[in-house]
């Protein structure tokens, strides 16, 4: 896989904003994406896996209180040899919604999406390269779990996704759907034929069934640990991850 051609086909796209509730006081004053993980921002991490998969031109998406910061902190990305855009999500109804505002900046291009809270421990370059053989449609990618009534669940058919719940009480599986998400050019036309979810949300969840349904779903398999740093055990596991890595 060239650089050059996943910069002329792919572009990244860093899903940044929520208000981080769960590691409150830590986020009173700044996103939960720009606490440290290990010895940087946690959205550095982000952007570096992208960068490492070729992708450099990146849209970074989040909320109206830290927008600022984020263009303080990452500025164009020159820093990075990245060129960065960024958008505001005024209000926080879930992930499409958020992934709605990069229409413009994805112009007809395939995108990959992850979200700025989830931290692995090995690269995404699998992931890229296997979206890249697909003529259309979505590829997610997928970790076997302890607690998978925590994320979206993958039901498998065999090698097959049949269908994605979202945190489910029992799940079928304990494959969860972690943050990084694939998508050709037709998301955005799903996107806006889902309805909220009953917490009031427009799902990534619902983007995904409908690609399933179309036949257009695909996924691979992440290797080595992985975790969504959103409460405060899991940002300490965050930067056990990171600092291990370093070592």
């Amino acid at each position: 896989m060239s650089d050059t051609k996943t910069q002329q086909i792919l572009k990244g796209v860093i899903l940044a904003g929520g208000l981080g509730t769960r590691l409150y006081p830590l986020t009173k004053v700044t996103s939960k994406h720009l606490l440290p993980v290990g010895n940087e921002p946690m959205v550095f991490h982000t952007i570096k896996k992208l960068k490492d998969a070729g992708i450099t031109d990146i849209l970074i998406v989040t909320n109206p209180d830290h927008i600022g910061a984020f263009v303080s902190v990452l500025g164009s990305g020159k820093e990075f040899g990245c060129e960065f855009t960024y958008r505001i999500q005024e209000d926080a109804k879930g992930i499409a919604h958020a992934l709605a505002l990069v229409e413009g900046f994805a112009a007809g291009e395939n995108i990959v999406v992850m979200l700025g809270d989830n931290i692995f421990e090995s690269s995404i370059n699998h992931v890229v390269s296997d979206f890249q053989t697909q003529k259309t449609g979505a590829r997610v990618l997928l970790k076997k779990v302890d607690d998978p009534e925590r994320f979206g669940v993958a039901n498998l058919n065999g090698n097959r996704i049949v269908s994605i719940e979202e945190k489910p009480i029992q799940p079928k599986t304990n494959y969860a759907v972690v943050g990084v998400y694939c998508y050709d050019s037709t998301v955005f036309d799903i996107i806006r034929t889902i309805n909220p979810s009953a917490r009031g949300e427009y799902e990534i969840t619902s983007v995904n069934n409908i690609y399933i349904q179309q036949g257009k779903l695909e996924h691979s398999y992440l290797q080595g640990e992985w975790v969504d740093a959103g409460t405060f055990a899991a940002l300490v596991k965050a930067n056990n991850i990171v600092l291990n890595r370093k070592e």
